[in-house]
């Protein structure tokens, strides 16, 4: 068996190679226009490539088969994918790939409309983007829920794009690297809105690895991909990817939004910094034109 034999997907999904192929080609076009660097290229790259490899390969089957191989697939699906594509700031790439004439005439009134601004207004308020972030792990991780998404395949593929989506819209909230306006949140309430997402995350990896009975009998039931490992000690794998790598990678994005904090408050370019530089310059120039004045008299 080849790579070639693990890329080919364990059941085609159109919907999956259109909807990673249409941004796919959108940065190409517009990663040359918008002055891309190499490092966002390849965390963009790294990023998208991931999604594909967890949605839409031959690993699938093993994400149906095992509990920890399907706390991987999360993984990457809800935080590493996004996490990187984030990272690399694509909008401006995406944007530019796209014809100036559909801008225009299609995206621009689309995003304007009042229904599409509302929306984006509620899942990117700080309080909701934490609760979808972690509501939806919890969700999905019922045991009855969980029971029938593993039997369902529409459900199943709802389940594995509702996190897909959920990381880009919370990541690329954490992870903009601009201040308060045009950004939506200060650099601050960037990094508390990741950290509140951390001890959530480590509660219920702790619950799934110390629970002492079976929590997720449907592997059981349709078979396990892997005979050697009991269905408790897969359980406990499962629970420790939730625990640590799930809340590794909020402390790193943490670390990510405390250093665009760090780095816009350098270059003076928070709110406050800019008001107190405005307030100076005016008291300044004030001073200035009073001491010019009172010469003048003198």
């Amino acid at each position: 068996m080849n790579l070639l034999y693990w890329l080919d997907p364990w059941e085609f999904s159109p919907t999956v190679v259109i909807a990673l192929l249409l941004p796919a080609i959108l940065f190409v076009r517009g990663a040359r226009k918008a002055n891309v660097s190499l490092a966002r290229r390849v965390s963009f790259w790294f990023g998208l490539v991931a999604l594909y490899v967890a949605l839409h390969t031959r690993l699938d089957y093993f994400f149906e088969h095992e509990f920890f191989m399907h706390r991987a697939q999360h993984l990457v699906l809800h935080h590493l994918g996004p996490f990187f594509i984030a990272l690399s700031y694509p909008g401006a790439a995406l944007r530019a790939g796209i014809p100036l004439s559909w801008r225009q005439r299609f995206v621009q009134p689309a995003l304007r409309t009042p229904l599409v601004r509302t929306l984006l207004d509620v899942v990117m308020h700080p309080v909701v983007a934490v609760t979808l972030f972690v509501g939806l792990i919890y969700f999905w991780l019922m045991s009855p829920v969980h029971f029938v998404a593993m039997l369902d395949w529409r459900l199943y593929r709802v389940m594995n794009w509702s996190m897909v989506i959920d990381g880009l819209l919370f990541w690329w909230l954490v992870l903009d690297p601009r201040p308060a306006s045009p950004a939506r949140l200060s650099p601050g309430k960037r990094v508390l809105v990741v950290i509140a997402a951390i001890p959530p995350q480590i509660i219920l990896g702790a619950f799934i690895f110390f629970t002492p009975h079976e929590l997720y009998p449907i592997y059981s039931i349709c078979g396990r991909a892997f005979t050697w490992l009991s269905p408790m000690r897969d359980q406990q794998i499962g629970g420790l990817l939730l625990w640590i790598p799930g809340s590794m990678m909020s402390v790193i994005g943490a670390l990510v939004a405390l250093r665009h904090w760090m780095r816009l408050s350098a270059r003076g370019r928070l709110r406050g910094e800019q008001r107190a530089k405005i307030a100076n310059a005016t008291n300044a120039a004030a001073a200035k034109s009073a001491s010019s004045t009172a010469a003048g008299h003198r």
